[in-house]
């Protein structure tokens, strides 16, 4: 199968999985094109992919970052970012559920993070390997700031517009002392931004997310509930799928931004790439 030519795309998380995303954030700018795809790479076949337009503008997503059961979390990675490469997609949105590090933030605060923190076992993840990928300014400000602006419009609740997002392993949660190692370095918490964020800079798009706080880190302030999370999971995906949509509506698929800038030629280049 052909993969279509595009230049946005929206990586799904936990956020809007429950809304089959864009399903419940219709408009009548919005039309599905196609959907159940899927495209063989090298690194395996594809994870499934859903093509919309929202106006004028195509858009390839898929589901809760392509991870699924019999393929690694990095291969689901890599098989993605193969098909936005072969796609052309310039800007990058993801989004999901994440929990808190610093405690002054609650359950269903937002927050657009400006830096990231690795702590997964997941970074050597790459296509070919033939770029340095230089990492300050990982997440494009230009994306950034539109989403502030529709989270602002779109929600009453809390927002913060800027922070750290640490990146663990998973499947599993944090334990309280993992919690406890990372104040003072993050303020939330999650399982997905890497290796996003450096497959993003290697095929030259632009990238940066939204996320919701849906539970709290063990240990801190109190023991979250499970309740809670199963109904921010149903009842704010589509609010969360609106503020994505109304982001690709204002935003030129060319920036202004060094996001491009910041993938330079590796000098190894009888090591990687031969």
């Amino acid at each position: 199968m052909n993969i279509p030519k595009v230049e946005y795309a929206v990586i799904g998380g936990s956020g809007t999985l429950s809304s089959d995303f864009p399903s419940k954030s219709m408009a009548e700018d919005i039309e599905i094109l196609e959907d159940n795809l899927f495209f063989e790479t090298p690194y395996g076949q594809s994870p499934w992919f859903r093509l919309f337009r929202v106006g004028d503008k195509k858009v390839l997503t898929c589901k809760m970052h392509g991870w699924r059961t019999g393929v690694s979390r990095a291969d689901a990675s890599r098989q993605l970012f193969w098909v936005f490469r072969e796609a052309g997609v310039k800007r990058i949105i993801a989004e999901g559920g994440v929990g808190t590090v610093n405690t002054l933030l609650d359950t269903r605060d937002f927050l657009i993070p400006d830096d990231y923190l690795d702590l997964s076992q997941r970074k050597d993840v790459g296509l070919e390997g033939k770029y340095l990928l230089i990492m300050r300014d990982s997440l494009c400000q230009e994306i950034r700031e539109k989403l502030i602006e529709n989270t602002k419009e779109n929600y009453n609740g809390r927002i913060f517009t800027r922070g750290i997002y640490a990146n663990t392993e998973g499947r599993h949660f944090e334990s309280p002392a993992e919690i406890a190692m990372l104040k003072g370095h993050a303020d939330i918490v999650g399982q997905s931004i890497c290796p996003e964020v450096y497959l993003a800079r290697e095929i030259g798009a632009c990238y940066a997310g939204l996320y919701f706080v849906v539970n709290y880190g063990e240990g801190l302030v109190k023991k979250w509930s499970h309740q809670e999370l199963e109904d921010i999971f149903y009842d704010d995906a589509p609010m969360i799928g609106k503020i994505i949509l109304d982001t690709i509506r204002q935003m030129p698929a060319e920036g202004h931004c060094e996001c491009k800038d910041l993938r330079k030629e590796t000098l190894l280049k009888g090591i990687y790439n031969k």
